[in-house]
């Protein structure tokens, strides 16, 4: 039995679904690719634009139908692992009538809520979530939203992210940053993500004024990128804190783990705007990873990623005061940074490594291609 990895975002493409299917093909157990041997994984990607016609007026996902009949064939694969549950969910289950392909499908969350969110959708949804083998969901959250929709079933599964706990520190990157962006020995909270409205910064830097009037010296770090900069932008100008926020757009993978390092206090303030939602948030993981306590938006799957008063603090996410309370209370409490933090790296090391993660869809799927 050979595997497929069906999916829209795929590395170098960034974001978390990226981030996950990346990790899900490096950490396969069996040797991946085209051609390769029984239970490897080959992967159907669309970053040559193969799967999705821009200039189609209607169902745009046509292509990729053709593109998974001609990989199904090629490489006879047995099971398809489906990424996203529209579209692509909908041609793997149009291509299952025709070639009784197995499939398992992988929900994130935002993906299953903006399915539900209009009456086609949520008819092709039930249909594809019925024929599916298995649902693997990446958090709790997740895995309420499909036993609301189809009833609890015991084909859904739960499987977090994980991460890579290979992490190595920079110190000389770590000391030309500081030296870059004039941060002396200046208290650093952080932000790393797309520049979403859902992550929340908005609502940050909202509570940074007065947040300085607790911890004036601090530094707010926002490394990432996204529709909302050029908002942000002015937000910082709005509010006088270009002395006390900066956006780093441009940050590579070596800059991003230095800033982890870098940083006294993570937070993403993430909540949901329609349909959009935090899924999981790998990110709190990573901040672990490098012992750093975080501070969370209390929303989505965030509860799977982070342990109030464990690794972390959960906030309501609309509340600039609750905001600043957790960012002003911890960037005070050095004792309880050290605290939230050792204890979040240690959970981050004890439940959440990748290669013990994708053992578990492995393990799902296989169980079930017999």
């Amino acid at each position: 039995m050979k595997y497929l990895l069906f999916t829209l975002e795929y590395p170098p493409f960034r974001g978390g679904v990226a981030n996950y299917y990346g990790n899900l093909a490096k950490f396969w157990p069996v040797g991946q690719g085209e051609g390769g041997a029984d239970g490897s994984l080959a992967v159907l990607h669309n970053n040559d634009n193969q799967l999705i016609n821009d200039k189609l007026p209607f169902f745009k996902w046509l292509p990729a139908i053709t593109e998974l009949r001609r990989m199904v064939r090629k490489e006879k694969i047995g099971h398809v692992l489906v990424g996203h549950v529209l579209p692509l969910g909908t041609a793997t289950w149009l291509v299952s009538k025709i070639t009784r392909i197995r499939y398992s499908v992988i929900i994130h969350g935002t993906d299953l809520n903006s399915a539900l969110a209009r009456p086609r959708r949520r008819w092709l949804a039930g249909r594809i979530l019925a024929g599916a083998e298995n649902i693997i969901c990446n958090s709790s959250f997740a895995a309420g939203l499909c036993e609301n929709f189809i009833g609890k079933d015991k084909k859904i599964k739960v499987v977090n992210p994980g991460l890579d706990p290979r992490v190595k520190s920079d110190p000389e990157l770590e000391s030309r940053l500081r030296t870059k962006y004039d941060l002396g020995n200046k208290p650093i909270l952080l932000t790393v993500g797309r520049l979403v409205t859902r992550k929340g910064v908005d609502k940050v830097l909202e509570s940074m004024p007065v947040i300085l009037q607790h911890v004036p010296n601090l530094v707010y770090i926002i490394v990432g990128n996204g529709p909302d900069l050029e908002a942000l932008k002015l937000q910082i100008n709005d509010y006088l804190l270009n002395k006390n926020a900066m956006i780093i757009t441009d940050a590579t993978d070596e800059e991003r783990n230095a800033w982890y390092d870098l940083c006294d206090i993570f937070i993403v303030a993430g909540r949901q705007i329609g349909s959009d939602v935090e899924g999981f948030g790998i990110v709190y993981l990573e901040a672990g990873l490098h012992g750093k306590p975080v501070i969370a938006g209390d929303s989505g799957g965030v509860r799977d990623a982070v342990e109030d008063n464990l690794n972390g603090l959960l906030i309501d996410p609309t509340d600039t005061a609750a905001i600043a309370r957790a960012v002003a209370g911890l960037a005070k409490d050095e004792t309880l940074r050290r605290q939230l933090g050792e204890q979040g790296r240690e959970r981050a090391l004890a439940r959440f490594s990748w290669q013990k993660q994708i053992m578990k869809i492995y393990n799902i799927v296989s169980d079930n291609a017999e």
